[in-house]
């Protein structure tokens, strides 16, 4: 059974920084590209980052892009985003995503909040 589990949200002052985890299970973590996505009050769900199985192409949105790291450690399945210099518009529920074998598979997210 996929699993992934998503650790390291919490609350968080402007400027500040938090390193998001997401440890998979149920399949080959090697085998698949991961991706982190985030979701806003009142916001359609949207693509933060993702990373291919090797790490060898990685892509940001670009209201991230130089303030958040994605990452990989296959040998502990597991993927993070590291993210700095935190706005209060990155305020949201981070989700970590695969898909396996044609199927969508999301964790349950973590609750960043950015706010003085």
């Amino acid at each position: 059974q996929v699993q992934l589990v998503e650790s390291g949200g919490g609350l968080v002052q402007p400027g500040g920084s938090l390193r998001l985890s997401c440890a998979a299970s149920g399949f080959t973590f090697s085998r698949y590209p991961m991706s982190w996505y985030r979701q806003a009050p009142g916001k359609e769900r949207e693509l933060v980052a993702s990373i291919t199985r090797f790490g060898s192409e990685i892509n940001y949105s670009d209201s991230v892009k130089g303030r958040f790291t994605i990452s990989r450690d296959n040998a502990k399945s597991t993927v993070y985003l590291q993210m700095n210099s935190l706005k209060p518009d990155d305020t949201a529920v981070y989700y970590c995503y695969a898909a396996i074998g044609g199927y969508s598979s999301w964790g349950q997210g973590t609750q960043v909040t950015v706010s003085s």
